[in-house]
């Protein structure tokens, strides 16, 4: 009978955590759908809609500084959904980041363009895209946090890799409904109308993602906090206390990965257009192609550092992104479709994925559970401030000063970052992240104490 009740239990607990990241991949997919909608249509349409009296290359680097308006945001809502996720739980977050995400996505549906209202359209557009950099901003640590803590021991990597996976499938269904709309109808209609669809459309893919999202359970780790009454009263506060250290490896880390992927992935468009002289849909290709294989490496690199150690491949992926930034600009220039496919797919897929695959349970394991929330949002979102959301912009205005060279040392001084950063960095893959470290230790008697003093006040006052 104990047999088959303890049988009973590992399978509901394996199903448990195959729901639970089944969830955190399709809510993390839907986030950032809406996220690279922006970033391709900033790249390709919003230049001409939003700015029209500028120059090409000047409209594109307008509609690139509203793109960069969401990453200036998304530390705000990594502190403010950290602090909340850490004092009251991780699914209530998430639930909420999707809302704000999904409406904030409509509405730039809905906009009206320069031609419309003047100025007023491009202010609107900066005010929701700030909502969106809010809304991812405080997804990302919660989405991890759910499959990380929830994942078994020895397989933290692999099931954290899950919502790390939403990024390539976001990226992918938001190029691929992008790419399908603009070639199905005329170039007038498509600037006309035709630019609204991937944006109206995530309405459908957020009723999907919240109803998936109401039916999670709390991650057992926050549980165990909730139960002791020991969660940190000011996790923000407590995280950059207690773990500065952390949160500067985890941002120096971030620097290569983050940013070379947003110009693999956004500046790739407006040099293939703008510099080379190529039509849309074959950076569009590009694009489509990484993302497709990001599904599978993703995971793969994820799974792969639960069994060599998460440093060693974070390393490799950092190393690889440095020495890349050359030889991807030579491919590109060949004006060869499939040898551009293939610098974005090394690029991406070997140097970046290496990287992000096991990032999330590599943040996560940086910290303990009572500021886990917080402390692996701020080292996580600080960064793509200065790497990801800047850095089409500065790739841009690079392109237009210096041409491919200047953007290729702009490169490999990020993935210098991220390599320096690795080294500074603690192993964790063998960490017990269930347990409290010296740190957490020592908020709970700090947090102790201070209810202690405030009994003996109360005390004192009554008498």
């Amino acid at each position: 009978m104990d047999s088959a009740r303890l049988d009973g239990q590992r399978g509901t607990k394996t199903r448990s955590i195959k729901t639970v990241a089944a969830a955190s991949f399709i809510g993390t997919t839907i986030e950032w759908y809406d996220f690279f909608l922006y970033g391709t249509a900033a790249a390709l349409v919003f230049g001409d809609l939003f700015f029209p009296d500028a120059e090409p290359l000047i409209g594109t680097l307008l509609a690139l500084s509203t793109y960069a308006v969401g990453f200036a945001a998304r530390p705000l809502g990594g502190v403010v959904f950290g602090h909340f996720g850490d004092r009251i739980g991780r699914k209530s977050m998430l639930v909420l980041s999707l809302l704000i995400m999904g409406t904030a996505t409509f509405l730039i549906g809905c906009l009206p363009t320069h031609s419309s209202i003047g100025i007023l359209a491009p202010i609107l557009l900066v005010t929701l895209r700030f909502a969106q950099g809010i809304g991812v901003g405080g997804e990302w640590g919660g989405a991890v946090l759910m499959s990380v803590e929830h994942a078994p021991k020895g397989r933290r990597g692999f099931f954290g890799s899950w919502p790390q996976m939403g990024v390539p499938a976001g990226l992918l269904i938001s190029t691929l409904v992008f790419k399908l709309v603009e070639g199905n109808m005329s170039e007038t209609a498509f600037a006309s109308w035709g630019w609204r669809v991937p944006f109206l459309a995530s309405a459908i893919l957020v009723i999907v993602g919240l109803v998936i999202r109401l039916k999670l359970m709390e991650s057992p780790a926050f549980e165990r906090v909730k139960e002791t009454k020991t969660e940190a009263p000011k996790p923000i506060v407590d995280v950059i206390r207690k773990y500065p250290r952390d949160v500067l490896t985890a941002m120096g880390m971030r620097m290569g990965e983050n940013g070379v992927f947003y110009l693999l992935t956004v500046f790739v468009y407006v040099y293939g257009e703008e510099e080379l002289g190529l039509e849309k849909d074959t950076m569009l290709t590009g694009v489509v192609i990484a993302a497709a294989i990001g599904l599978i490496t993703v995971p793969l690199w994820g799974a792969l550092s639960d069994r060599v150690g998460r440093r060693p491949l974070y390393l490799a992926g950092a190393i690889v992104t440095t020495l890349w930034a050359f030889p991807f600009f030579g491919l590109m220039d060949t004006k060869t479709p499939v040898l551009i496919w293939l610098a974005v797919v090394i690029g991406v897929n070997i140097g970046h994925d290496l990287m992000y695959g096991p990032q999330a349970a590599y943040f996560s394991e940086l910290f303990g559970t009572r500021v886990r929330y917080s402390g692996a949002s701020l080292g996580y979102q600080l960064a793509s401030v200065f790497a990801g959301g800047f850095a089409p912009l500065i790739a841009t205005a690079l392109l237009a000063s210096g041409g491919s060279s200047l953007v290729a040392l702009y490169i490999t001084g990020l993935g210098a970052i991220s390599v320096i950063a690795t080294l500074f960095a603690r192993e964790t893959y063998r960490t017990e992240i269930d347990e409290d470290d010296e740190q957490e230790r020592e908020l709970v008697r700090e947090r102790r104490f201070d209810r202690e003093r405030f009994r003996e006040r109360e005390t004192a006052g009554i008498r």
